[in-house]
């Protein structure tokens, strides 16, 4: 007889995981809504004339090289005829929401990353003979998403599908734009082996870097190194092997156990100018404000972050008798700690905001903090 797992114990193998990442979002709707765009290199972000970063380009920017979170001036080197738009956070944030109820329909266990990607649990609704079955039965209803969402709101949308999370990112990722792949459980070694390191779930430029001088440049590398990772990459090191060899526990999380939504900026150089960092702030406070909002969220306790240039960082946090959601609320907090503590007494590096105590907005006359909940409270709505 076979042994029964209890849920909690369920492995990554039985899992039908779902990414979905729209298209070079912010410069999609831009063209979509301004027909004059279409077929011309959109970047969306600060004017290359000011201190600022690229927030998304469209695929005609990107021929040039230009990435988001490249720095605006760069990309007008790269892309002198590229056509620079100020983001329209709260037309973003709008588009994004109808989008997730289209999706929505479709299952219920979403976790939104952001205002343009989601993952999707579908292993209640996706059963086969056997577990490649299964898999392969995901593959409808992820071209009716793509359908609906083309009919309905006149963009396109990229799609994985995978057992677990990570390698449902790299499917999404891999044939960009308007792109469907699916990764059979049997051949995700494989189909990892050829890709870069830097496809990894939490490798960034500087693990990339140490990676590549101990001669690790794709994930094959990986899966058949024999040293110890934990001397290259510390505690990261045995979960990167996990991910090299297409292993990854983690759940898809419903948004309403969500405990805290954070933003931070890292300026080119480091700065006190009070324009600057007004600027940055209000953009962190509008962010915040976006996810709370979308995810019927008020926070209860707001905090922010600076660093110096020596690398020094404090935080400084206010607990509110009200949960708050706007982002003028927000601001104005932040705004209160910072002189009120006079943190920006010398050059900062880095400033963040932090929303945190979060309450959904069904439990907001009962001040129920989320914190507070059960585990396992509304995780599977």
């Amino acid at each position: 007889m076979r042994k029964r797992t209890h849920s909690n114990d369920l492995t990554t193998d039985k899992r039908v995981i779902m990414h979905v990442d729209m298209d070079a979002f912010f410069a999609s709707v831009e063209q979509r809504d301004r027909p004059e765009l279409k077929g011309k290199p959109v970047i969306v972000g600060s004017p290359p004339d000011r201190r600022g970063v690229v927030c998304a380009a469209s695929y005609e920017a990107r021929k040039f090289g230009v990435r988001s979170a490249m720095p605006s001036r760069t990309a007008k080197t790269l892309c002198p005829h590229g056509i620079f738009l100020s983001p329209c956070i709260h037309k973003y944030r709008k588009e994004s929401h109808e989008i997730m109820k289209l999706i929505r329909c479709f299952c219920e266990k979403i976790e939104q990353m952001s205002v343009d990607e989601a993952y999707l649990d579908l292993s209640g609704r996706c059963l086969g003979n056997d577990f490649e079955a299964s898999l392969m039965s995901a593959l409808p209803i992820a071209r009716e998403i793509k359908t609906v969402i083309r009919r309905e709101r006149q963009l396109r949308i990229s799609i994985g599908i995978a057992s677990n999370k990570m390698l449902a990112k790299i499917a999404s990722d891999y044939d960009k734009p308007n792109g469907l792949v699916l990764i059979p459980e049997r051949d995700k070694k494989l189909f990892l082996a050829c890709l870069p390191v830097r496809s990894i779930h939490g490798v960034g430029k500087a693990s990339n870097e140490i990676l590549n001088k101990a001669g690790l440049h794709t994930i094959g590398d990986i899966q058949e190194y024999k040293g110890e990772l934990v001397s290259l990459m510390g505690n990261f090191g045995p979960l990167l092997k996990q991910y090299a060899l297409g292993v990854d526990d983690r759940r898809v999380e419903s948004n309403d156990s969500v405990k805290s939504i954070s933003s931070e900026t890292t300026f080119l150089r480091d700065t006190d100018n009070r324009n600057t960092l007004k600027s940055a702030l209000k953009e962190q406070a509008e962010e915040i404000a976006g996810k709370l909002t979308r995810q019927d969220l008020f926070a209860h306790t707001i905090q922010v972050k600076v660093r110096y240039g020596d690398f020094t960082t404090l935080s400084r946090q206010t607990t509110l008798p009200e949960g708050i959601q706007d982002t003028s609320a927000i601001y104005r907090n932040v705004c209160q700690m910072l002189a009120r503590e006079r943190l920006v007494n010398q050059p900062l590096r880095l400033v963040g905001i932090s929303a945190s105590k979060l309450w959904n907005i069904k439990y907001s006359q009962l001040k129920l903090p989320l914190a507070f909940e059960p585990e396992d409270s509304g995780a599977n709505k």
